[in-house]
């Protein structure tokens, strides 16, 4: 049992092993958007019933108009390379929540929430739209797939992974809480730090894309530095993500590379 067990794992690997676009990373995600988006978009639509949209119309256009901007940037990129099904599935949605909590997330499906205490970091225009590349970036990776994928595992031993369960299953619906916490303050997963890597280096090329400031990206990890700094709680943004230098260390390092793969792939 055990041998059909593991070579059914092996085989699971092979069959739902990919490429992310851009990076090149290899991923395993045997999570589809049939599965995955229709619970991601009743668990958004429930988070904004229960939490406070801001009335701040200035800053919630504001917000909203730089997702638009980027998800539009995205969408070409995807329809330029042979990725037109998965650009169809997804919902871009952008909302700004009256809280002071220093946080912004992205549910599968392109579904966004920047909360108010994290404007201050942004400062401007740029720096929203480096906050929001990032956050689109980790829908546009998959990175919440990869962490399903992997919770299954976890729970379920590997056998089978739940392939074909429905987001009705009581299994899937416990899991899917216990990943995501939408009922929480914070209301989004822990990606690791090689997710949070990889969305800051595609949400910088998806910033250049869009028409924004790259350089913002690194001011935004700079003034985030400032902020721990202070003596002040770290915000639950930072919660398992790589230290603050290391990101401003590692942006200035990406930037040219970022530049020259807007030029590559951006669809005029």
């Amino acid at each position: 049992m055990k041998k059909i067990i593991s070579l059914a794992l092996v085989l699971l690997f092979l069959i739902s092993c990919s490429t992310v676009p851009i990076t090149g990373r290899k991923r395993v995600n045997i999570m589809s958007d049939a599965q995955i988006l229709p619970a991601s978009f009743a668990q958004y639509e429930g988070f904004l019933k229960e939490n406070k949209i801001s009335s701040d119309l200035k800053m919630t256009n504001e917000v909203q108009s730089v997702g638009l901007r980027i998800s539009k940037a995205v969408d070409k990129f995807m329809r330029a390379n042979n990725m037109v099904s998965e650009a169809d599935n997804y919902r871009w949605e952008f909302n700004l929540i009256d809280d002071p909590t220093v946080n912004a997330w992205c549910m599968p499906g392109g579904k966004v929430v920047f909360y108010h205490g994290i404007l201050p970091i942004c400062a401007n225009t740029d720096g929203i739209a480096a906050v929001m590349g990032h956050e689109v970036a980790h829908a546009f990776a998959k990175h919440g797939q990869e962490r399903m994928t992997s919770a299954y595992g976890q729970q379920l031993g590997g056998v089978a992974v739940a392939i074909g369960t429905n987001n009705k299953d009581p299994k899937t619906q416990q899991l899917w809480n216990a990943i995501y916490g939408i009922g929480s303050q914070v209301g989004m997963l822990a990606y690791s730090r090689t997710h949070e890597t990889e969305a800051d280096k595609l949400g910088m090329v998806f910033m250049i894309m869009a028409g924004y400031k790259p350089q913002e990206a690194i001011n935004v990890w700079i003034r985030m530095s400032q902020r721990a700094n202070s003596g002040q709680a770290p915000p639950e943004f930072l919660s398992t993500h790589p230290s603050n230098e290391t990101r401003i260390r590692n942006l200035k390092t990406y930037l040219p590379t970022a530049i020259e793969l807007a030029k590559k792939y951006n669809v005029q």
